[in-house]
């Protein structure tokens, strides 16, 4: 049986593990359903191919909640198959808790229905917000996404407020700067691993944006979902969608459009395919050149598009490409042109620098450089940067290097 089988989680075997929450269980009865390897399972869900051997053997118990969510989340576990837990683990800062996969119900109401409003919304109360927006998104770069998921959402339902008494062009912003909110709290779902109420966040952000005549917003949500689905290992469908994000709306800036087609070049670099790759990656290093020249042109979220960014951007193909020196070129030259408030970006490129380091086969750059990231992708680095982390230690492993098994026991303090 196949692992993309439909009838995959009907299997009984599978069922009870599941219900019972016997993850041992779960791991061995998937891997021989699927014929999968313990070390390629364990890249699905951000384990060490010994932890997944030793969670098999029953020698390592699952307690951990972001371990079993990497689980449910790698192995694409159906959510009704799952229990949810009574209590939610005590965390210092609030998680994106929402009643449903994503929006509630009501709010496409709420802001296309009219309402009667004792105020009047004016240009300066939209400046401002505005002004708010673009604060919280530098401050997420520094302190990641979960201490502000509440307090985004909070803000999205101000704005949305302000419909009722907008009008003409003010109620076009006001639709705008909507579509601009749902973005960001799709991009914090997308950064926490919340997939579905990232997807349905992006979603309502794109329909928003196309009734204001949003261009620019309109494209950029089609490529983040193009850029969820390469997270996801979807090259196919990240070129799909970032070509759709071209050719949908080409009034859309220069900047947009470049970070489309590099989309579409990580698409292709994740299929192995260097030509498409370095072609649309050449395309790309051209737009942004051509909009450094306008800056005034360019949406207020392309904010951290730029040489810097793009960059990285070509280290993380070379890294799919598997040109393990090329990759470790770029990305040691994006990081040390990062300032230092891109926290959280400066984690996960320098967790995608140790894998380059450890496919290239120097396993003490590769410790020294993940040893480095640890802390920050313990802390505001989960699950991406805390699973690339992972994914370094199995090429460690499989490579023989003792370095690998230094990592695994650095991590397992903090897993």
């Amino acid at each position: 049986m196949g692992d993309s089988a439909p009838d995959l989680w009907s299997h009984p075997q599978l069922i009870a593990a599941v219900t019972a929450e016997d993850w041992g269980t779960v791991l061995r009865t998937y891997r021989r359903l699927t014929g999968l390897s313990q070390t390629k399972l364990g890249e699905r869900v951000g384990l060490v191919q010994p932890d997944v051997s030793a969670i098999e053997r029953g020698h390592r118990r699952v307690t951990s909640v972001e371990v079993r969510q990497r689980i449910v989340t790698g192995l694409d576990i159906p959510t009704d198959l799952v229990r949810v837990r009574a209590e939610a683990p005590a965390a210092p800062v609030a998680g994106l808790v929402l009643p449903g996969p994503g929006p509630d119900d009501d709010l496409l109401t709420r802001v296309t229905s009219v309402v009667e409003s004792e105020h009047r919304v004016d240009a300066p109360t939209l400046d401002w917000l505005d002004r708010l927006l673009a604060e919280h998104r530098r401050a997420e770069d520094e302190i990641g996404s979960r201490p502000l998921v509440d307090l985004m959402r909070q803000q999205l339902r101000t704005v949305v407020n302000l419909y009722a008494s907008a009008r003409g062009p003010l109620a076009d912003r006001v639709v705008r700067l909507a579509a601009e909110h749902a973005q960001f709290l799709a991009w914090m779902a997308q950064d926490q691993g919340q997939t579905a109420a990232a997807l349905a966040w992006y979603d309502r952000s794109h329909e928003w944006a196309l009734e204001a005549g949003d261009a620019n917003m309109a494209a950029t949500t089609l490529s983040m979902k193009a850029h969820m689905a390469w997270s996801g290992g979807r090259g196919d469908r990240a070129v799909r969608l970032a070509e759709a994000a071209r050719w949908s709306a080409p009034g859309a800036s220069l900047g947009v459009q470049g970070m489309a087609a590099q989309m579409a070049a990580r698409g292709h670099a994740l299929n192995r395919d260097a030509d498409d790759a370095t072609r649309l990656l050449d395309e790309a290093q051209d737009l942004i050149s051509r909009a450094a020249e306008h800056p005034e042109d360019e949406p207020v979220w392309m904010y951290f598009y730029g040489e810097t960014w793009f960059t990285l951007q070509r280290g993380m193909a070379a890294l799919h490409l598997r040109d393990w020196r090329a990759a470790v070129d770029h990305l040691t030259v994006g990081l040390a042109a990062l300032p230092d408030d891109y926290r959280r970006d400066k984690t996960w490129y320098r967790t995608c620098l140790a894998h380059a380091y450890a496919g290239a086969g120097e396993a003490p750059q590769a410790l020294a450089v993940a040893l480095e990231a640890v802390p920050d992708a313990a802390a505001i680095g989960r699950p991406h940067s805390w699973n690339e982390l992972h994914t370094t230690a199995a090429v460690l492993l499989r490579r023989s290097a003792p370095e690998g098994q230094q990592l695994i026991a650095a991590l397992r303090e903090l897993d």
